[in-house]
């Protein structure tokens, strides 16, 4: 039997939205409850005379899919913020500054860092290994982190090196005290109850 054009188009048309139904549904995070936190260490000669920099970098938006092991969420550079509460208001500002200044995160050029995962996979007892792509200062790498759920929420770390993302590391004192190339990264996201859309 011969099927029309028309038919043919309108059965593709019915396949089509049913597929979306059959791929699983994605929930946002809740960025109200999730919390992610870049730790910055010090090193060099006379780095007992420097701080440790604490910053935390709220999630402005993101998605979980746990049907498909998907993970994706955007930071706003321009939110990040040192809290560092054992530095002098002042102090605090000078480094917010450095932070947010060219040498760094530049974030007038690059106001967005975003993480999607590729695979997740076991990662040792009770835990995910979850690696995925970042991009941080024009600059798109994979990164791989180690998660463990607790309670509905999804908590582990990360380490990067800035240079990976072509970021300098800030010196003082002719480099006798700079920051570690390392960073930490420590993250605890909880997704919302509600829908936030489909994957296709």
């Amino acid at each position: 039997m011969r099927i029309s054009k028309h038919l043919r188009y309108a059965l593709a048309t019915i396949a089509l939205g049913l597929i979306p139904a059959a791929s699983g549904q994605v929930r946002s995070i809740d960025t109200s409850q999730s919390k992610l936190r870049v730790y910055v260490f010090k090193s060099g000669l006379f780095s007992g005379f420097a701080d440790n920099h604490d910053v935390e970098a709220p999630i402005a938006e993101g998605t979980i899919d746990e049907s498909a092991s998907r993970v994706r969420f955007v930071i706003d550079a321009r939110q990040m913020k040192v809290l560092d509460p054992n530095l002098s208001p002042e102090k605090r500002r000078q480094v917010q500054a450095r932070m947010l200044g060219p040498e760094v995160l530049d974030p007038t050029r690059y106001s967005q860092i975003t993480f999607e995962s590729t695979h997740v996979g076991a990662g040792g007892q009770n835990e995910l290994l979850v690696t995925g792509q970042l991009s941080l200062h024009g600059v798109t790498r994979p990164v791989s982190a180690r998660v463990r759920k607790e309670n509905g929420r999804y908590v582990g770390t990360c380490t990067l090196k800035q240079r990976d993302f072509g970021i300098a590391r800030i010196s003082i004192a002719g480099g006798t005290v700079k920051v570690k190339d390392e960073l930490q990264v420590e993250f605890d996201i909880r997704a919302n109850s509600r829908v936030a859309g489909v994957i296709k």
